[in-house]
């Protein structure tokens, strides 16, 4: 029942955070022009809207999780005993 996407998870993944920026954008962009279709009564294929949708969530998640392991990466390791003691 799955379809397959254009962009798999595992191929976006491997792509750096400047070539995730991009594809968002491209994905944007046609967002808004399957917007601007359906509006003008000129689309033919509706799941491309969902797919579309879908396929922005994917990058966006894989961004978040890239930045949180950069994140983590970054900062150094807190000192596990020195909380709660007097």
């Amino acid at each position: 029942m799955a379809k397959n996407a254009l962009y798999k998870a595992s191929d976006v993944r491997s792509k750096t955070p400047d070539e995730l920026s991009a594809l968002l954008l491209d994905l944007r962009k046609e967002q808004f022009n399957l917007r601007f279709q359906r509006a003008t009564g000129q689309q033919e294929g509706t799941g491309r809207v969902r797919e579309c949708r879908r396929e922005i969530a994917r990058v966006k998640t894989i961004q978040a999780e890239k930045t949180r392991c950069a994140r983590k990466l970054s900062t150094p390791a807190e000192p596990s005993g020195s909380a709660g003691t007097s």
